[in-house]
C-alpha cells in the first residue's frame, strides 16, 4: 500500500508542475495589459514601462515563470491588482464559505442518490425506477440558477421558510448557517444527485447478475442486504469516481450558486476578479482549483487500492 501510494504521488508532482506553467502562461499569453489596469488609463507610457519593470513584466517567460512558481511554493500568490490585498488572505477570507457550501452540497448528494440508485436497480424497468430516472434527467438539465430562483419564489417569497441571500457563518449560531446555507445547497445539490444516483443503479444492475450474488440470495439473505452488503460494496469504485468528480466540479458550479445566493465565497470572487479583469486573482484561482483536481483524482487513486486491493497489482 505505502509503495502504491508513493508512486501515485510521484505521479502527480510533474502534472502539478505541468498545470502551474499552463496556468501561468496562459495569462501571460492572452490580451490585456496588468500594468494598464494598475496605472489607469491616464498612465503616461513611461510610468507603463515604470510599472511593467516593477512588476517584472519585462523578463522572458521563463524567468517570470520560475520568479512565481518559487513564491507561489513560499505561500505568496502575490496582490491583487484591484483591492491591492495579498491574495492569501483573500482566499483565506473567501474560504469558508465555499468549504460549507460544497460540504452540505456533497454530504446531501450522496446521503440521497446512492439509496435511491440502489431502489432503482432493485426496481429496474418497473414504474418506481421509471420515475427516478426521469427526475434525475430533468434535475440534470435544468440550469442550477434557474433551479435556485425557483426554490426562491418557492420557499423563501412563497412560504417565507428560508432567507432569500446572504451566508451566516457558524460562529453566529448553527440555526441561522443552516438557514442560509439550505436553498444553495438544495441548489447545487439537485444535478449531482442524478448524475450520482444513475452511475450508483448502472454499477449496481451490473453487478446483480454475478455468481457471489446468486450465493448471498442462496445463503438466505435478505433482498436488503444482497444490494447494500454485497452488490452496492462491489459497485464502489465507480460510484467513487464520480463523487470524487462530482466534489472537483462543485468548484465550477459555486460560481453561479454563490452569485444567485449572494454568497461571499470563492466562486464570488472568481466572477469579480473576471468582471474587474484581476490578472493576479484569476491565475491564483485557476491554480488552486487545477490543484484542487489533481488531489482529488490522486484521492480516488489511493480511495480504489482500498476498495479494491487487486488494484494496487
Amino acid at each position: 500500500m505505502a509503495k502504491y501510494l508513493f508512486r501515485r504521488v510521484l505521479a502527480s508532482v510533474p502534472v502539478l508542475f505541468v498545470v502551474a506553467f499552463i496556468v501561468f502562461a496562459l495569462l501571460r499569453l492572452s490580451p490585456g495589459d496588468p500594468a494598464m489596469i494598475l496605472a489607469g488609463d491616464g498612465a503616461t507610457p513611461a510610468q507603463l514601462d515604470a510599472m511593467r519593470h516593477s512588476m517584472g513584466l519585462d523578463r522572458g517567460i521563463i524567468e517570470q515563470f520560475v520568479i512565481w512558481l518559487s513564491k507561489v511554493l513560499r505561500g505568496d500568490f502575490g496582490v491583487s491588482l484591484i483591492t491591492g490585498l495579498p491574495m492569501r488572505d483573500l482566499v483565506l477570507d473567501r474560504l469558508g464559505p465555499s468549504f460549507a457550501l460544497c460540504l452540505s452540497t456533497i454530504t446531501l448528494a450522496v446521503v440521497v442518490a446512492i439509496p435511491v440508485g440502489v431502489v432503482a436497480a432493485w426496481r429496474q424497468g418497473r414504474a418506481l425506477d421509471r420515475i427516478i430516472m426521469s427526475g434525475s434527467v430533468m434535475a440534470f438539465s435544468v440550469p442550477v440558477f434557474i433551479i435556485g430562483y425557483v426554490l426562491i419564489l418557492l420557499l423563501s417569497r412563497g412560504l417565507g421558510w428560508f432567507p432569500v441571500q446572504g451566508y451566516r457563518p457558524l460562529s453566529e449560531g448553527i440555526g441561522a448557517f443552516a438557514l442560509h446555507l439550505t436553498l444553495p445547497t438544495l441548489t447545487m445539490s439537485a444535478p449531482f444527485i442524478a448524475v450520482i444516483s444513475r452511475i450508483v443503479r448502472s454499477s449496481v444492475i451490473e453487478v446483480m447478475g454475478e455468481d457471489y450474488i446468486r450465493t448471498a440470495r442462496s445463503k438466505g439473505l435478505s433482498e436488503r442486504g444482497v444490494l447494500f452488503k454485497h452488490a452496492l460494496g462491489n459497485a464502489a469504485v465507480p460510484i467513487a469516481t464520480v463523487v470524487g468528480l462530482s466534489i472537483a466540479l462543485l468548484l465550477g458550479g459555486a460560481v453561479v450558486t454563490e452569485s444567485v445566493f449572494n454568497i461571499p465565497g470563492l466562486g464570488r470572487l472568481v466572477l469579480e476578479a473576471v468582471l474587474s479583469r484581476d490578472f493576479t486573482a484569476i491565475q491564483t484561482l485557476i491554480l488552486l482549483s487545477s490543484v484542487t483536481y489533481v488531489v482529488i483524482n490522486l484521492a480516488i487513486d489511493v480511495l480504489y487500492s482500498i476498495l479494491d486491493p487487486r488494484i494496487r497489482y
